[in-house]
């Protein structure tokens, strides 16, 4: 019996051993095979263990920095900061006074000490203080951390920051604060090349998360944005936004375009719209379009320079010839000069380019030029396609099918629209004797860790035209523009510099009704000028769309010049393009006096010394000390020529201007600073603020002119003007 169980008993031992040998072999070779093959049920092991001991850590890559031409910063990535509490008092540094900590971080962020309070008093671990308490820079987190509140901290994170606020911003464009998104401009454009790659770092830890001293750093670089660097010039341009901002506040307009170029190498120095916007804030957009490429309208007579110019090149042009002028009939419809159809009696094309004659123009257009050459003109001088300038969303032309109606039309500005990038581009065949040179903003794009240049713009000629010889002739047509009594561009007259351009008063298509839009002011009031005449090296168009004018007798071309003539005298003064020594040296061989600076100095020794030299003095106020002076110092003046000498005061008696010439009232528009209008060519027959009566800066004046024939029959008697005082001229709508 005992032998029996004995047997059985060993079975049972050999069953268990076989089994534990099947088993331990089983999970021998499961485990060599986990560690052959790293892997269990598609899990790879190995993969995992590396995740659980390997730690990756971000290393921020920084958006590209966008650059004027001078390398000054117009956006680039700063280090922004966010502001928190922690209440639980658990931590070791919390909120333990909130009424304190309220009222001192009031001072600091943009809610109340009540708002605050609230937060710091609700049942939270911690709070944050909405957009008041994020994006916060580092001189108001400094600020705020040295106040020494318990409980509050920060977070830093980097951001998009716009150093110049308003500057340049449709051009620019913008990002959200956190760069994930580019929104407009040039920062849409090249996000591309802006837009940058984070690296990596990973090393190795022990379980505790703490790194091993060999880790085995494997490092990946992030790769940082590219660097824009773009034509434009911060000098320039921040004297442009400025006045900008005056003449809006001023004038409150529907909208303003201004572009300053240089014509010789179509690089764009300052563009600006209004409305404009901060970047900084991009969330009180109200105007998303720059005007200056993305929208077209019809230009009005600044057109008329490029009908000259192509009637000139063809050889149909004749300055001395006659016409009629006043009202045209094309066809069945009858367009009319800009004074109600009045016109100037029979004057010749010069005349007629002087006034914006529209008449000049439709028989230049039409008469002379003829349909296929005007409208073969209009695409040489690019028109009927966008320039290429390197900013988004540049819009077409809209250029009127080639009839005789559109000829006559388009001859003077109207019926087809072009963009005022356009119009920049052709005007730098004018400028450049007869070599068009393609607009661009974007110099070059950078990569900041090599200093490799990526892409570069150069000087592109686009087309010819016109010749050297009909660009010099057409500038020179433009200067009696400004300089020239029945010259439309009088306002545009800058003492000291060779100014030429042409003006531009277009109406708005009405959407409404049909036609044009009707009333005072219901305009786009433009110019385009270049200086210096000879050889010009800026070019300047600004156009003002409606502008709130501020009496009846002001012109579109007060908000208009007040834009230019800044501008474009600050260019050339900051540019130091100046008369050369041998222009000044041959002046002053043909003059007998130079005029020195008199500011500072007394009305007595200075009148004294002008009248010895002959010149005739007008002193205009009571006070001893002279505070302005026309013209400038420099200029050389013959004997009898007038001299304006300002004194110390706020206001001024009229004196009598009648029977001056153009010339001269300019000269005391501008020791006044007075908004003045003129009509007429030659001498002053009426003045709309008598002998006598007080005036102040910024009053206006308006004043009738005559050629010296006319001068002659009328006579100057105060009987004469007295009938003619009230008769002002209307606005000019070319």
């Amino acid at each position: 019996m005992m032998e029996v169980k004995r047997a059985i008993t060993n079975v049972r031992a050999v069953v268990i051993m076989f089994l534990f040998v099947f088993v331990f072999t089983l999970l021998l070779g499961r485990m060599v095979y986990i560690q052959a093959n790293s892997e269990v049920n598609g899990v790879d092991l190995k993969a995992m263990a590396e995740e659980r001991w390997t730690k990756k850590s971000k290393i921020h890559g920084e958006r590209g920095t966008i650059y004027d031409r001078n390398g000054s910063a117009l956006a680039q990535e700063i280090s922004s900061y966010s502001v928190f509490a922690v209440l639980n008092k658990d931590q070791t540094s919390y909120v333990e006074n909130p009424k304190k900590t309220a009222k001192k971080l009031a001072g600091h962020l943009d809610l109340s000490e009540e708002t605050i309070y609230e937060l710091l008093t609700g049942d939270k671990f911690q709070v944050e203080f909405g957009p008041s308490g994020r994006n916060l820079s580092h001189d108001k987190m400094t600020q705020i951390k040295e106040l020494g509140l318990p409980g509050i901290h920060f977070t830093e994170e980097p951001r998009r920051y716009y150093p110049k606020q308003t500057y340049a911003s449709h051009v620019i464009g913008y990002t959200e604060r956190d760069m994930e998104n580019s929104r407009l401009g040039l920062e849409l454009s090249l996000d591309e090349y802006l837009r940058p790659e984070d690296g990596f770092i990973e090393y190795k830890t022990d379980v505790r998360g703490i790194k091993l001293p060999d880790p085995k750093e494997n490092i990946t670089p992030p790769k940082h944005g590219d660097d824009i660097y773009l034509t434009l010039d911060s000098n320039i341009q921040t004297a442009l936004e400025q006045v900008m901002t005056q003449v809006e506040s001023e004038y409150s307009p529907e909208r303003m375009i201004a572009i300053v170029a240089d014509p010789k190498t179509g690089e764009i120095l300052a563009m600006s719209n209004r409305p404009s916007f901060n970047p900084n804030q991009y969330e009180q957009i109200t105007n998303y379009l720059n005007y200056a490429v993305s929208d077209r309208f019809e230009p009005g007579s600044t057109m008329k320079v490029f009908t000259l110019a192509a009637a000139i090149e063809e050889g149909v042009y004749d300055g001395n010839a006659y016409f009629q002028s006043g009202t045209t009939q094309v066809g069945s419809a009858r367009i009319s000069d800009h004074n109600e159809g009045r016109g100037w009696g029979t004057i010749t094309y010069d005349e007629g380019f002087q006034r914006s004659s529209n008449a000049a123009f439709i028989r230049i257009g039409v008469d002379h030029l003829g349909t296929d050459k005007l409208f073969e003109y209009i695409e040489r001088f690019g028109f009927t396609e966008p320039t290429g300038i390197d900013l988004p969303n540049e819009v077409d032309s809209l250029i009127a099918q080639p009839t005789k109606i559109n000829t006559a039309t388009t001859s003077f500005g109207q019926g087809s629209a072009v963009t005022p990038i356009q119009q920049i581009q052709a005007a730098t065949a004018i400028a450049n004797d007869g070599k068009m040179m393609k607009p661009y903003i974007v110099d070059k794009i950078v990569n900041p860790e090599t200093g490799k240049v990526v892409r570069e713009n150069e000087p592109e000629v686009v087309g010819e035209p016109i010749s050297k010889e009909t660009a010099k002739q057409v500038r020179d047509l433009m200067e009696t523009v400004v300089t020239e009594s029945a010259g439309t561009g009088r306002p545009y007259y800058i003492e000291g510099f060779d100014v030429v351009g042409k003006t531009g008063t277009a109406q708005i298509p009405d959407p409404v009704n049909g036609g044009y839009l009707k009333g005072d002011g219901v305009n786009v009031f433009s110019f385009l000028g270049m200086a210096p005449k000879d050889d010009p090296s800026v070019i300047v168009y600004v156009a003002v769309d409606r502008p709130k004018l501020k009496s009846s007798v002001e012109r579109g071309s007060a908000p208009v010049s007040m834009i230019f003539n800044s501008v474009m005298k600050h260019s050339l003064q900051y540019l130091n393009i100046t008369p050369s020594m041998e222009e000044i040296t041959e002046q002053a061989e043909q003059s007998g006096f130079q005029l020195q600076n008199y500011e500072g100095k007394t009305v007595k020794e200075v009148e004294k010394q002008l009248k010895d030299q002959g010149l005739d003095v007008i002193v205009v106020g009571s006070g001893k000390t002279i505070v302005a002076q026309q013209p400038f110092e420099n200029r050389h003046l013959f004997a009898g020529e007038r001299v304006i000498l300002r004194t110390d005061g706020e206001h001024f008696a009229m004196p009598d201007i009648i029977g001056w010439s153009f010339r001269d009232v300019m000269k005391l528009s501008k020791a006044l600073q007075l908004q003045t209008s003129m009509d007429g060519a030659g001498f002053a027959v009426v003045q709309s603020v008598k002998q006598g009566s007080t005036v102040r800066e910024g009053d206006y004046l308006h004043v009738e002119l005559v050629s010296p024939k006319e001068k002659n029959e009328l006579g100057s008697s105060n009987e004469m003007i007295d009938e003619q005082e009230n008769e002002l001229g209307e606005e000019e709508t070319e």
